[in-house]
Order: structure tokens, then C-alpha cells, then sequence
């Protein structure tokens, strides 16, 4: 067999992806997963979804969506067309052609990687792995996570990898409530365990995305994802630091920030905030740094970003008991307003928000906590329960400080301005709602 003539079990997949033919399995169908179901299935295949959420899988079986990216009637469509469904029966990973495994990979306790839920998707894959098929890692993981966990374990089936069956890793780049941006247009970086394996997973992403970056390695792919976010977690650390030197300094960090932002050449604009929160950032530097301590080696750039992001809650919670103080009030029994709860705008999502830091530090210090989000009605996580209040004049009256951890675009910042006795803004809100209004 040549070097350009790919195994039999190769070339039989490559032939079902170019018919659409191919069966395409999703493990895990959350902000990942579904919006990757969706995409094959718009290009004509048919896919089976797992997940072992009973009200999931019910949910989307009815035709409801839980993920705010993806209408409910575009997965409606696709369950009347015969091109999706979801279930939670394992077993049936040996029906798919193709695996793509998109489940959480959350840090523990100490900062370290919980790989927990990829073995267990590992385990099953192995349970029900046949010949023929490819299996993708999405979830964002260490280097080495590909080849020294799930490629021993495939392999231990007695099938070969490159031959028998292929095995990839192809990082997720989703980023909720982007307008521009989505799983179809954003380009997909892709690395097998062997040359066979790529050019296979190449083609299956090719048959239903616009542009597929291939790297050199599932290493290399796998670093790359965690490169990203580091990128995104040090410079947002460095711009929060700034904000902290403006303030001692008297300076508005944010005039800074726009006047530096002119420069045509080698400054990239990044704004600071009340820390960061989502599924990437808070998360994916800490895999790279436990992963380099095996090796004995201290990422200490990354740590230190690290540890300026985590302690902005700390900061700004500060910076509402001074204007409390400026209005003669203790935060004990003081009324506080926390405007926006999602880790970011225009989106329902709390994982790792600092909102809810926010809201731990406040209660700590006595004080009476409210929130209002638009996106989000109700809000339980890391011991938090409460359920949004509407934003009106009276409500924004009635509290001694109002702190704007998020800033959705459907809130009326000049409401806000107008009506609130004190205003602590981490994310320079104000000042745009007030240029949208003139404007």
C-alpha cells in the first residue's frame, strides 16, 4: 500500500462522508455539542446526540433547545427530517461513523484538570468501538490527554489506530452570543494521533464547516486551544492591573485604553472588568500550568494573570463600600443592586461569572443583595439563590449602590445614571450608554 493510498477501513469512511452517509455521533449535546449536531445535520447528515441528561435528551426530543445559540426550531427541523436525534443509551455508540466527544472538563478544588467526564465518555466509546470509526476529542484538555489517556484505552479493544480505527483532536472554539462568529464560519483546528487519522477527521469537519486548520499532532491541537484563551487570560490580566495603577494614580483607565487603542500597530484593545468567567478562560490556563508541574516547570506568567483576574471581585467589592462610606453607610444592612450575572453579555450563561464572587463578598459583608439580568430570571449556583428584580426607578431608589457586573446591551444605562443614589461601573457601561444616547 502506498503512502498516499489510505487503509481499507480509511477509505471506506472517507467514501460515506463524501455520500453523506455517514452516521455522525455527538457525546455531550451542551453549548459544544448541539450547536456541532446542528451544523452536520444542515449538511445533510443524519446524527445521533448523547447525553445523560434525561431532561436533555427529552427536551430535545420534544424539539426544545436548552442552548441559547441554537432555536428550538432549527432542532425541530432537523427531528422531522429524520437528520437528528438524541438518546441516552450508551450502547448505541456503535452505530455512528464518527464520535465527536464535546462533554465539560472542569478544574477541581486545587486547580487541577477533572478529566472525569472524558474517561467516562472514554470508557463508553471503548465499550462499543467497531471498525471503521473516528473518534474526536472536542473538550478543552491538557497536551497528551489524546494519546496517553483515550489511545490506550481504544487500543486495548485489540483494533489499530491509523488502520482499524482513527482517533483526533479538534479543540471547540465556541463563544455564546457571538453575532458574527459560530461553529460554521470559525475555523477548525485539527490533529490525528496518526497522518491517516487527520487526513479522516479533515474530511468529515470539511463536509460541513467553512475552513479546517490541520496541525501536526493531537498535541499540537490540543495546545493551541489553551494557547487562545492563556492569550486572552494574560492580556485581560494585565488590563485589570491597569485599572488598579489608574485608580491609585487618579487616572481614567479607560481613556487610557482608547487613546492607546488608536495605535494602528502592535497593541491589541483589551478592556478590564470584575474579573473573568465562562467555560474557557478561568479554566483552560490551569491545564497548561498543571500539565508543565508534572514536568517541573512553573508557568509563572499565566499564574500571575491568574491571580490579578481572580482577585478584581475582591476590587471592585472595595470600591462599593468606599461610595458606600462616601454616603455615611456601612455595607452592613446596606441594599446593593448587581446589575448583569452572566459572565458575559447578552447571554444566560453563569458558569465561573464572577457575578456570583461578587455576590458572596457582598453577603459577607452584611449587606442586602439584589440582582437584575434580563437573561437571567433566576439565578442558583455556588450557593446563590436568588430570582431577578426588575429593573425600574424605584427599584434602582432603593438601593444604597448599584454595581454593574455585566452590561447587557437591552438595559437603559440612563435609567441607571439618572435614578441610582451610587454607581460602582466596572465595565465602563455608563459612559457608552450615555454615547448611545446622544448618538
Amino acid at each position: 500500500m502506498s503512502a498516499s493510498t489510505p487503509p481499507p477501513a480509511a477509505a471506506e469512511l472517507l467514501a460515506k462522508v463524501e455520500q453523506r452517509s455517514a452516521l455522525i455521533g455527538i457525546v455531550g449535546l451542551g453549548y459544544v455539542g448541539l450547536p456541532l449536531a446542528m451544523e452536520f445535520a444542515r449538511a445533510g447528515f443524519r446524527v445521533l446526540g448523547f447525553d445523560v441528561s434525561a431532561n436533555v435528551v427529552d427536551g430535545l426530543t420534544a424539539g426544545r433547545s436548552h442552548v441559547q445559540d441554537v432555536p428550538g426550531s432549527e432542532v425541530a427541523e432537523y427531528l422531522r427530517a429524520g437528520r437528528f436525534s438524541a438518546t441516552r443509551t450508551q450502547s448505541r455508540l456503535a452505530e455512528p461513523d464518527v464520535i465527536s466527544i464535546c462533554v465539560p472538563t472542569p478544574l477541581s478544588k486545587t486547580k487541577d484538570p477533572d478529566v472525569s467526564y472524558v474517561i467516562a465518555a472514554t470508557d463508553s466509546v471503548k465499550a462499543a468501538l467497531r471498525r471503521g470509526q473516528l473518534i474526536v476529542l472536542e473538550s478543552t484538555t491538557y497536551p497528551g490527554t489524546t494519546r496517553e489517556l483515550m489511545l490506550p484505552a481504544l487500543e486495548s479493544t485489540g483494533l489499530k489506530v491509523g488502520e482499524e480505527f482513527f482517533l483526533a483532536f479538534s479543540p471547540e472554539r465556541v463563544d455564546p452570543g457571538n453575532p458574527k462568529w459560530n461553529t460554521r464560519n470559525t475555523p477548525k483546528v485539527v490533529g490525528g494521533i496518526t497522518p491517516t487519522c487527520r487526513q479522516v477527521a479533515i474530511a468529515v469537519y470539511e463536509a460541513a464547516l467553512e475552513q479546517v486548520v490541520p496541525v501536526s499532532s493531537t498535541e499540537a491541537a490540543e495546545l493551541v486551544k489553551i494557547l487562545e484563551n492563556t492569550f486572552r487570560s494574560v492580556n485581560i490580566g494585565l488590563v485589570n492591573e491597569m485599572a488598579i495603577v489608574c485608580d491609585k494614580l487618579g487616572v481614567d483607565v479607560w481613556e487610557v485604553i482608547e487613546a492607546a487603542a488608536t495605535k494602528p500597530f502592535g497593541f491589541m484593545k483589551f478592556t478590564p472588568g470584575p474579573g473573568v468567567g465562562g467555560h474557557c478562560i478561568p479554566l483552560d490556563p490551569h491545564y497548561l500550568a498543571w500539565k508543565m508541574r508534572t514536568l517541573n516547570y512553573r508557568t509563572r506568567f499565566i499564574e500571575l494573570a491568574g491571580e490579578i483576574n481572580a482577585q478584581m471581585p475582591e476590587y471592585w467589592v472595595a470600591r462599593v463600600v468606599d461610595r458606600l462610606n462616601e454616603r455615611g453607610k456601612a455595607a452592613r444592612g446596606s441594599d446593593v443592586l448587581v446589575l448583569g450575572v452572566a459572565y458575559k453579555k447578552d447571554i444566560d450563561d453563569v458558569r465561573e461569572s464572577p457575578a456570583l464572587d461578587v455576590i458572596r463578598l457582598l453577603a459577607e459583608r452584611g449587606a442586602r443583595v439584589r440582582y437584575h439580568d434580563p437573561h437571567v430570571p433566576a439565578l442558583r449556583a455556588e450557593g446563590v439563590d436568588l430570582k431577578s428584580t426588575a429593573l425600574t426607578a424605584e427599584s434602582l431608589r432603593a438601593a444604597d449602590c448599584v454595581i454593574i457586573v455585566t452590561d447587557h446591551s437591552g438595559v437603559d444605562y440612563g435609567l441607571v445614571a439618572r435614578s441610582a443614589a451610587a454607581v460602582v461601573d466596572t465595565r465602563h457601561a455608563l459612559a457608552r450608554g450615555a454615547r448611545g444616547a446622544t448618538s
